[in-house]
């Protein structure tokens, strides 16, 4: 089924090249800073992604948002350290 996010051939909004790079991943754990972050998708991370434990954690609680349905389509889920501003994406 063509545009299904969920098997991976669907877009992921504007986290898709997120998305590609983890989908693209062998290692089951990736972890990337911020800035890698911001590169890769081409934009700044809003303000909330560096001070909201709530941004990183939306698609845990059910709610998907446009950054969790790029890890989470590429089966992966999201651990943040706000601190060191990195994320620890870990295959699911």
């Amino acid at each position: 089924m063509a545009g299904n996010i969920a098997d991976g051939r669907g877009s992921t909004g504007e986290y898709r090249l997120l998305y590609k790079y983890l989908h693209d991943r062998f290692a089951d754990r990736v972890v990337l800073t911020f800035s890698e972050i911001e590169s890769l998708i081409g934009f700044a991370l809003p303000a909330a992604a560096f001070v909201d434990l709530a941004w990183w954690l939306a698609g845990t609680t059910g709610e998907r948002t446009p950054q969790s349905d790029a890890w989470m389509s590429a089966q992966r889920t999201a651990k943040v350290n706000l601190i060191a501003r990195n994320v620890h994406f870990e295959r699911a």
